[in-house]
């Protein structure tokens, strides 16, 4: 008889046992796990384990000798059951390919996946659905540019403009996650307000496909991330094998990076792979150095005339009400 044991976060030696646990599996833990099972057999010995991430079930091992019993299915079920006491319907599982048939069985459908990553999500056509939503032009060069913009800054709007300018129509996704200091709804209006006399432009919510918590985490763990061991290539195929084709995209535009490591390393993958499926990464001169952290910096200072030189006016606007 399975034991269940749950936290939220694990802390301390729980949280080291589990690390240990999933070590011995080939599975290295990070610290983005807000909900975690533990399944324990009669002599207390850990044989399961699970956590959620926002909206990610990921970490999930059993133990061999009580596979067929039914154990991931149990831990998936009270992860499931968490979320959706959290509101958060739609879900996706990070795993190993090897386990596609198993969480096919418990309700979850492949999106992509490399050698050693699959990402998976709770919704048939979830992926097609989302892709079909999405407003496109009619033939011409497509091109694509993926864009946080915390807050949109004329570094951005140097960026799109310049883009735009490259291509017949460019479609530009704000990321959906709210882990800036700016909202996914605020970021999404200044874009849209920014770029609006741009007539070739479509300015999307990139929901949880782009630069997500599922394609993505590392990204929005800069202050800690390793930029030598970052793994975006779930992410990169996703757009490159899912994404791009739907939309007949064959540009992905990207600012120069002189600041970020993670996002640095994240370009120079996408140089590798995106070529191989017909794609090109142009990468366009960062304006004057702008960034949208100095911008932040100058508004903690309360430097309204030194914010007013780096963000056009839409930005400004929102942020001061004219003042």
């Amino acid at each position: 008889m399975l034991e269940m044991g749950t936290g939220a976060p694990l802390k301390g030696a729980r949280l080291n046992r589990v690390r240990e646990f999933l070590a011995v599996r080939g599975l290295r833990m990070g610290d983005d796990a807000e909900y975690t099972v533990c399944l324990f057999d009669e002599r207390e010995e850990l044989v399961g384990t699970g956590s959620l991430s926002a909206n990610v079930l990921k970490y999930i091992a059993v133990a061999e000798d009580v596979q067929g019993e039914g154990a991931c299915a149990k831990i998936v079920s009270e992860l499931v059951s968490f979320a959706y006491r959290q509101g958060r319907a739609h879900l996706f599982v990070f795993t190993k390919p090897q386990n596609e048939k198993q969480f096919r069985a418990l309700g979850f459908y492949p999106i992509v996946s490399t050698e050693e990553a699959m990402l998976l999500e709770n919704d048939r056509r979830g992926l097609s659905t989302f892709l079909n939503s999405l407003p496109r032009g009619n033939g011409g060069v497509v091109g694509a540019a993926v864009v946080n913009c915390n807050p949109f800054t004329l570094g951005h709007a140097y960026l799109l403009e310049t883009a735009a300018g490259m291509v017949d129509w460019l479609h530009v996704f704000v990321l959906s996650e709210n882990r800036s200091h700016f909202d996914a709804q605020e970021r999404y209006l200044l874009v849209r307000e920014g770029t609006k006399r741009l007539k070739n432009v479509f300015v999307h919510r990139s929901a949880d496909y782009l630069i997500s918590s599922a394609t993505f985490p590392t990204y929005f763990m800069k202050e800690s991330a390793d930029s030598a061991a970052i793994n975006a290539d779930l992410d990169i195929l996703l757009f490159a094998e899912r994404i791009a084709p739907a939309l007949n995209i064959t540009k992905r535009f990207v600012g120069t990076e002189p600041f970020c490591a993670v996002t640095r390393a994240y370009n120079e993958r996408m140089k590798a792979v995106l070529p191989k499926y017909g794609i090109e990464l142009v990468e366009i001169e960062r304006k004057d150095g702008i960034s949208a952290s100095e911008v932040r910096r100058l508004m903690a200072a309360g430097d309204m005339e030194g914010v007013r030189r780096l963000v056009p006016e839409c930005t400004y606007e929102y942020l001061y009400g004219g003042r």
